[in-house]
């Protein structure tokens, strides 16, 4: 059996919280936080039509407005993780909540575009400093015996909570003004916090090592300069100044951060680990799992608005059965992982997804309505909620304790750039599709209307509006157009989900082994127990 981690690599017994209910406030003070964070990545979408209206938005300010938190989020996310495991990560995460609640203020009462601008980039800071924590704070303080159910339960509000942001956010735009929106994420950041000083402990890196300043920027200048491209790439074109001058910055600092994390002594992420297949493993399955759902999620929603003409709220609502199966699988898989293993968890969850995505492909359809896509999203759900914890776990038990915040905001990271690739690529294959699929709808119409109905199905709706009676068959054929479209993209999506099947089964190791680390054996006092948590072990190939 392999060995514990070194003494320097466990936490303090006095970090462990023994007693339950504690644990479970404590539980609930990071997961509302989390949900405050993600559901902010979402929570404006339903409200650019007013933000257009109040403000005097162009397409291009909402795209910052909305895109501008994402990338500083994202951004921050690996240094900021390190910066809690050495300051503490309750300071990090109540500095942070307190940041957040703050910035969504400012927001709220924002006047003009350039300030709702910038209180969203604060608050993307804001996210950085809590999200990372969140779930540092669980596999650095929680037992043993109760750190696999946390994380499935951590792992499944990540999921759920874009589309818990949406609806509540829908709910709101419908009944009141847009900067009520901002009310959801200051009053769950409010209660995180109200949990989080008097029950949260205190935990962090015991270590005289020098802290890695120039991995830090540069991990920060190449993922935010990654996600800027991803995010203007499919608006602004793949040529674009913009696009084109981000992704040569992505390149040179992903260059520059390998070159120097492989010479420093301590750096910020050991990229050695990645030899690791197991890591290696869950990581691909994290990031095209996030890819696909997030992208998914854009798609369904036109879909619904545009093709079945649901509102806001409606289409919101109508992906709850997905976040429904979704979040109580991710709770019961870590069991799953401990008695079938981490390949099988891979293996079946990414082919189930395939499943829902090309049920979701063959029987969507403007006659069949909402319940031509239900079994897709029920299925899919089924696929995420199974694979999904597994491939966080992977991510974070792969570093020792004192690295919980860079194993945290690993995973995080993950995340964020499989939702941003998925937005990005998945929109893009929608879009092309359509634009081809519509062309002859749109010959003989005037240059500009063709144009419009060419852009989108969005535009193409308020087009056709305005032509009367004839604009009632140019719709009819573009909405058409779009199913045939959404097919092609859910097709794609399938296609992907089978291949990063194919791939866990042949790089996961056959035994993905379950060890005790340190930390574990102060609390049980024997190092030869085997716990039913989600530790990687080394793995025979």
């Amino acid at each position: 059996m392999a060995q514990p981690p070194a003494a320097s690599h466990a936490p303090g017994s006095e970090n462990v919280i023994t007693d339950a209910r504690r644990r479970n406030l404590v539980l609930v003070a990071v997961c509302v936080g989390l949900v405050a964070v993600v559901a902010s990545v979402s929570g404006l979408n339903v409200a650019q039509a007013a933000l257009a209206q109040d403000l005097g938005a162009s397409q291009k300010d909402l795209l910052w407005i909305i895109n501008g938190y994402t990338i500083a989020l994202a951004a921050l996310l690996m240094p900021i993780g390190a910066i809690g495991d050495r300051w503490g990560r309750k300071k990090v995460l109540t500095s942070g909540l307190v940041l957040f609640i703050i910035a969504n203020l400012a927001g709220a009462f924002a006047g003009g575009v350039t300030p709702l601008l910038v209180s969203r980039v604060v608050a993307g800071v804001a996210a950085a400093l809590i999200m990372p924590a969140t779930l540092s704070i669980i596999t650095a303080s929680f037992p043993a015996d109760a750190r696999d159910r946390a994380i499935g339960v951590w792992a499944g509000f990540a999921g759920a909570g874009g589309i818990l942001g949406l609806v509540g956010s829908a709910i709101i735009v419908d009944n009141f003004s847009w900067p009520w929106v901002f009310s959801i994420p200051v009053v769950l950041a409010a209660i995180s916090l109200a949990l989080t000083i008097p029950y949260v402990p205190h935990s962090r890196e015991h270590t005289g090592a020098a802290f890695d300043v120039v991995g830090s920027i540069l991990s920060a200048v190449a993922i935010g300069a990654l996600v800027l491209a991803i995010h203007e790439g499919p608006e602004s074109g793949w040529t674009a100044s913009i696009t084109l001058a981000a992704l040569a910055v992505t390149v040179i600092g992903v260059v520059a951060f390998v070159a120097w994390e492989l010479r420093f002594t301590n750096p910020l992420m050991d990229l050695r680990l990645f030899k690791d297949r197991l890591l290696t493993a869950g990581t691909v399955n994290l990031l095209v799992m996030f890819a696909i759902m997030i992208g998914l999620f854009l798609v369904t929603v036109q879909f619904l608005q545009a093709v079945l003409g649901y509102s806001a709220l409606v289409s919101s609502v109508a992906l709850l059965p997905m976040a429904a199966m979704m979040m109580p699988l991710s709770t019961v898989s870590p069991r799953l992982a401990s008695r079938f293993g981490m390949r099988a968890m891979f293996v079946s969850g990414t082919l189930i997804l395939a499943v829902g995505l090309a049920l979701l492909a063959g029987l969507a359809s403007q006659s069949g309505g909402y319940l031509s896509i239900l079994p897709g999203l029920i299925v899919m759900g089924i696929g995420v909620g199974i694979a999904m914890t597994p491939g966080t776990a992977a991510i974070t038990m792969s570093l020792p304790i004192e690295k919980q915040g860079v194993a945290s905001a690993l995973n995080d990271t993950v995340r964020e750039l499989g939702g941003a690739i998925g937005v990005a690529l998945i929109g893009s294959a929608l879009s092309a599709a359509y634009s081809s699929n519509v062309a002859g709808a749109t010959a003989g119409l005037p240059p500009q209307a063709a144009d419009a109905i060419e852009g989108g199905i969005g535009t193409a709706t308020l087009v056709t509006n305005q032509m009367g009676d004839a604009g009632a068959s140019v719709l009819a054929s573009a909405q058409h157009a779009f199913v045939d479209a959404f097919s092609t993209s859910l097709w794609l999506c399938a296609g992907l989900a089978v291949a990063v099947g194919v791939f866990a089964a042949v790089w996961t190791p056959k035994r993905a082994g379950i060890r005790a680390t340190e930390a574990d054996v102060i609390e049980t006092g024997d190092p030869d127990r085997e716990l039913e948590g989600l530790v990687p072990a080394p793995a025979d190939a």
